[in-house]
């Protein structure tokens, strides 16, 4: 399974955090109700902006200027730091993708629900995984097909 970063992890929470802060989706209430499915839609709507300010920053910054450090390893070192934040910016570009797939699935009313059994994927996923199209047993066993073909 993917694992988010840790960056990810306190965008997500800052993002959930600053939707609703006294609202937590319980299993209490019926699976994927109107205040869920807005819950999620705040969230993923929220994430999105953060990792899109994130990326303006990132953008300008390199159009600031070009590295110009006199010293070859310090310039080295600005390199592979650049090289680092140009990798993660294309993974949250990846990421936007799905949210606006999960976005979309929130419209369709297929959101919540599990791309290959059907089942609900469960609230303590979706909160930790908001862009999660599989319940666990479904993506793990997408990951061990996986795992043996890459092994053949």
């Amino acid at each position: 399974m993917a694992s988010a970063t840790s960056t990810d992890i306190e965008v997500l929470e800052k993002a959930r955090q600053s939707i609703a802060p006294d609202y937590e989706p319980s299993d209490d209430e019926p699976y994927m109700n109107e205040q869920q499915t807005n819950f999620f839609r705040m969230l993923l709507l929220e994430w999105k902006r953060s990792i899109l300010s994130a990326s303006s920053a990132t953008l300008q910054s390199l159009q600031d200027g070009p590295i110009r450090e006199p010293d070859l390893n310090d310039r080295a070192s600005s390199e592979t730091d650049w090289s680092i934040e140009l990798r993660t910016r294309d993974r949250q570009r990846k990421l936007i993708a799905k949210i606006d797939s999960a976005l979309r699935r929130i419209d369709d009313g297929e959101y919540g629900y599990c791309e290959v059994t059907g089942d609900p994927i469960g609230l303590r996923r979706l909160i930790a995984r908001p862009v999660a199209t599989m319940t666990v047993e479904a993506q793990e066993a997408h990951e061990r097909r996986e795992k043996i073909s890459r092994d053949d």
